[in-house]
């Protein structure tokens, strides 16, 4: 049994976990913590009664899919979140060990007093070709390519992978942020395709299944979306410093990301079994947009190394700390735990169960 809170329920919890950590409980289980430190070897094996709270729903799903999450070494309760945001809340409120995001939450998190460090990372082959992004166009606005942003509202996200990208797309076309109208909000759930259908701002970066969403429901009013012609794909998997302390849940994060790099190169390896057991039973998107989905989607890769990840996120940091006020930010030194670098690319290069077992590197 592979027990899951509901996003309501989730967010309820949430709530409730905020009042009792005060009080001095907390949700995520804590017990067997020894005070482990980031530079000490991680351990292999998973202690028994180790669990962990993951909110990382497509890997959940593909475990589920190709029979992965049978090997789990350790307990899981799944939470229905995703996105940064909410995610920070859960760390935050002591109700969340794991959470997968794009690599611009774990900077938000650490600048706002948040200690969190990226055990995982992954990236997308060609991902010129295949974007995660395109920038959704109100229907009856004029806006042919990114230059036409001029003079337009936008939705921004400072904290969020979509905001990054605004900043890079007027950092490459030239323009400055006096030059639009930044309208600041979330991008969760639907928030930025009901804001673009209701007129509420003229563009906004769209991802993945919302793409197909919202030209199928609107494309006949005259809703568009544009490329921007940037890399916008990396993944990641991060972790509460806290988590990290405890021996037996350090062991049972490293089995996990094992876990997460087989599942995503099974995603790879079984694009008719993912599409319809993620976009079409699990989103309720038809045969024929999931197809399309993960022929943009293309293939996952996960570097061996994370020399050229940590460079192109270091350029990332220094853009947002220039462009939002925000005091620099050494990547390497304080946001990814080394000694993870090794244990996901094992794992996805072998296919096997090794790394998640407890063996290997």
């Amino acid at each position: 049994m592979h027990p899951r809170l509901s996003g309501l329920a989730f967010g309820a919890a949430l709530t409730l976990l905020a009042i009792t950590t005060a009080c001095g409980g907390s949700g995520v289980d804590r017990t067997g913590e020894g005070g482990l430190a980031l530079t000490a070897a991680l351990p292999k094996r998973v202690p028994d009664g180790a669990k962990l709270v993951i909110g990382d729903p497509k890997t959940q799903r593909a475990l589920e899919l190709s029979g992965l999450i049978d090997g789990l070494p350790f307990e899981v309760e799944w939470a229905n979140i995703s996105g940064g945001p909410r995610t920070s809340q859960a760390f935050r409120a002591g109700a969340l060990d794991v959470g997968a995001v794009a690599d611009i939450p774990p900077l938000h998190a650490r600048w706002t007093g948040l200690k969190v460090r990226i055990v995982a990372a992954a990236v997308r082959d060609d991902p010129i070709r295949h974007p995660i992004y395109e920038f959704g166009v109100a229907p009856g606005v004029d806006i042919k390519s990114l230059p036409d942003l001029r003079g337009k509202r936008i939705a921004y996200s400072p904290g969020q992978a979509q905001g990054a990208l605004v900043l890079q797309v007027l950092r490459k076309t030239g323009l400055r942020k006096n030059d639009v109208t930044l309208v600041e909000m979330a991008s969760t759930d639907d928030a930025y395709v009901n804001a673009l259908a209701g007129k509420q701002v003229d563009a906004a970066p769209l991802g993945g299944v919302l793409i197909k969403r919202y030209l199928s429901k609107f494309g006949r009013d005259g809703a568009t979306t544009i490329p921007h012609g940037l890399r916008d794909d990396p993944s990641d998997l991060y972790v509460a410093e806290t988590s990290l302390s405890s021996p037996g849940k350090a062991a049972a994060i490293r089995a996990y990301v094992g876990l997460w790099a087989q599942a995503s190169r099974w995603i790879n390896e079984h694009p008719r079994e993912w599409a319809k057991g993620y976009y079409v039973e699990h989103e309720g998107l038809s045969p024929a947009d999931a197809a399309y989905l993960v022929r943009r989607d293309g293939r996952i890769a996960i570097p061996a190394t994370w020399d050229e990840v940590i460079e192109r996120h270091q350029e990332t940091a220094d853009l947002l700390a220039r462009e939002q006020g925000h005091p620099k930010v050494d990547v390497r030194a304080e946001l990814y735990d080394l000694r993870f670098e090794a244990v996901g690319g094992a794992a996805f290069a072998a296919g096997g169960p090794a790394v998640a077992s407890g063996e290997g590197s």
